[in-house]
């Protein structure tokens, strides 16, 4: 009653120092008197006597000590000295969080089927005391735990919520597990589900939805790959016949003005071939020889040809012919001289011919712009005019 509780906490180790000194002197006073006999038996108490005072204790380790089948003391990790003979390490406690993985375990669904879960629970000992003496066995009391806190929680779901909410289980066998072990010491860090096991009827019917949804998938996507293909041909082709029909417009534009400028150089060369030929019969003064020679010389032309049997012959040619074979009479209707003034007729120059024809392909060119741009805005109504005569 005289002692405090820091009193009695000592006294243990005192007694165990006590007798480390008592075994010591008994050896050191046995081998002074020689008795050889006790000698041996003194070196054991003393190796004993150590043993039971000395109790060296692990890193992340906790011992439990007992006093005559009574909770004495918790030793720490570390070197500890304890009443020989006294007290006992009954317990080794394990501090580090510990990982158990419990075999599967059949469970039966909301619709009453059944599946096999394999759990791994992560847990640690915070309370050696509680550990050792308000569980027998704190591991099989975890495993029976899981096990029917799993079959409430999944007993009120269904195989596809099964699963698919592995994440909300988890939480709820944390929560119950934690609530459960927290008086025994116990704290449980994390709780997972390994593996969800449904009986091989439903793996087949799944492995063949699965298939199903595939072949579904693969022949929408090839059905819209098909779309998109004929819409993007159907689009290539549209724009295809646009540019291939401006390119019919552009060219036959062009193929007019061209046969435009042909039909004006044309009849521009013929006027003045016409004036040339006219020049010429101006300048020579055909008479009544001159003209005859000319029919004479069409009778050649006038009987071309393998279909012609009836050559039908002028008048005015056998009176030419007349008029050649006699110098003394004349033809009528010929002049013998044509008597007329003998003025040319002035042709325009080669420069003045060409400035003109150069006019008029200017004029044919802007002509054509103006067609082409007109058809361009009408293509494109939203471009603009001046851009599109340009790039015409």
């Amino acid at each position: 009653m005289l002692l405090s509780a820091a009193g009695l906490v000592w006294i243990a180790p005192l007694v165990g120092i006590i007798g480390l000194i008592a075994g010591f002197l008994l050896l050191v006073a046995a081998y002074e008197n020689g008795a050889g006999t006790y000698l041996p038996l003194a070196v054991l108490f003393v190796i004993v006597l150590l043993a039971k005072t000395v109790r060296i204790v692990p890193q992340a380790r906790a011992a439990i000590v007992e006093r005559f089948g009574k909770y004495k003391q918790t030793l720490p990790a570390g070197l500890n000295i304890v009443a020989p003979f006294i007290d006992r390490v009954h317990y080794m406690i394990d501090l580090r969080e510990q990982v158990v993985s419990f075999p599967p375990q059949p469970v039966i669904t909301e619709d009453n089927l059944v599946v096999s879960i394999d759990t791994v629970i992560y847990f640690q000992v915070t309370n050696p005391v509680a550990a050792t003496y308000e569980i027998a066995n704190y591991i099989q009391a975890v495993e029976q735990l899981t096990m029917t806190t799993l079959r409430n929680i999944v007993g009120g779901m269904d195989l596809e919520q099964t699963l698919t909410s592995r994440e909300s289980i988890n939480n709820g066998l944390r929560g119950v597990l934690d609530e459960a072990t927290g008086k025994w010491g116990i704290r449980v860090n994390r709780v997972e589900i390994k593996g969800i096991d449904p009986p091989p009827s439903i793996n087949d019917a799944m492995e063949k939805q699965m298939r199903a949804d595939r072949d579904k998938r693969a022949v929408i996507l090839t059905a819209e790959g098909q779309r998109q293909s004929a819409i993007l041909t159907a689009e290539g082709e549209k724009q295809s016949a646009i540019l291939r029909a401006e390119g019919e417009r552009e060219s036959q534009i062009l193929r007019a003005q061209a046969d435009r400028e042909a039909a004006i150089l044309r009849a521009q060369g013929e006027g003045q071939a016409i004036q040339v030929v006219f020049q010429a019969i101006h300048d020579g003064a055909p008479d009544q020889s001159l003209l005859a020679y000319q029919y004479l010389q069409m009778l050649p032309k006038i009987a071309e040809g393998d279909a012609n049997k009836v050559w039908v012959v002028p008048s005015e040619i056998t009176r030419a012919l007349e008029g050649l074979g006699s110098s003394l009479s004349n033809v009528p209707g010929i002049p013998q001289d044509s008597g007329g003034p003998r003025k040319r007729v002035e042709l325009p120059s080669e420069e003045a011919v060409q400035a003109q024809a150069a006019a008029a392909r200017a004029e044919a060119d802007e002509a054509v712009k103006r067609a082409i741009a007109e058809a361009e805005s009408a293509a494109h109504p939203g471009r603009d005019r001046s851009g599109g005569t340009e790039e015409a």
